[in-house]
C-alpha cells in the first residue's frame, strides 16, 4: 500500500510528468488519471494530491465531478491541489491568488484546499492536430507568447514544483 495518492487529470502530459517531479521529492506514492481514481479509497491515503491542466481556458469537467463526488474524502485527507495552465508563465498570474484559473476553480469548485499550486505548462507545437495548432497560436499571438510552430516552449518552473512538493511532505 502506499502512503500517498497522485491524482492527474492532464491533456498533453506535462501535468503528468509534475507529477512524477512531486512523487521523487514526497517519496511513496501511487499515481492515477482522474478516471482511474474513482476506484481508489482516498481513506488509504496519508496525502492525497490532485493536479489539472487547463485547455481553451478550463478545466476538464471531469475534475469537478469527482471532486464533488469526493469533496468530503478531500476535506478529511487534506488533499492539495496544482493547477498547470500556460497563463502562469507570466510572473503576475503564477501564483494561486494571482492565477485566472485556479481562482475560477475555487469559485466553482465545492473544495477549497489548504495548500494549493499554479505552476506554467508546456506548448508542444509539433504534437498538436491543425485545429489545436492553430487556436494555441492564436491564444500565444493575443497573449504576446511564442507562436513558432516548429517549435516546443516548456514554462515549467521546476523549483516552484520542488518547493510545493516540500510542503506536501511537511
Amino acid at each position: 500500500m502506499h502512503q500517498n495518492l497522485i491524482i492527474y487529470s492532464s491533456t498533453d502530459g506535462q501535468t503528468i510528468k509534475i507529477c512524477k517531479r512531486i512523487m521523487s521529492i514526497i517519496g511513496d506514492s501511487k499515481i492515477v488519471s482522474i478516471d482511474e481514481a474513482k476506484n481508489e479509497n482516498l481513506s488509504k491515503y496519508e496525502k492525497v494530491i490532485v493536479g489539472a491542466s487547463i485547455r481553451y481556458g478550463k478545466h476538464k469537467p471531469e475534475l469537478y465531478e469527482y471532486i464533488s463526488e469526493n469533496c468530503d474524502h478531500l476535506i478529511d485527507t487534506n488533499a492539495s491541489f496544482f493547477s498547470v495552465n500556460v497563463v502562469a508563465r507570466k510572473p503576475e498570474k503564477n501564483t494561486p491568488l494571482t492565477n485566472p484559473y485556479v481562482q475560477k476553480f475555487l469559485s466553482i469548485s465545492q473544495w477549497h484546499p489548504s495548500l494549493i499550486g499554479v505552476f506554467a505548462g508546456k506548448i508542444d507545437y509539433p504534437r498538436y492536430g491543425v485545429l489545436d495548432k492553430f487556436m494555441i497560436r492564436l491564444i500565444m499571438w493575443i497573449t504576446k507568447g511564442p507562436t513558432d510552430t516548429k517549435n516546443v516552449y516548456e514554462f515549467t518552473n521546476w523549483d516552484d514544483v520542488d518547493s510545493f512538493a516540500k510542503k506536501i511532505s511537511t
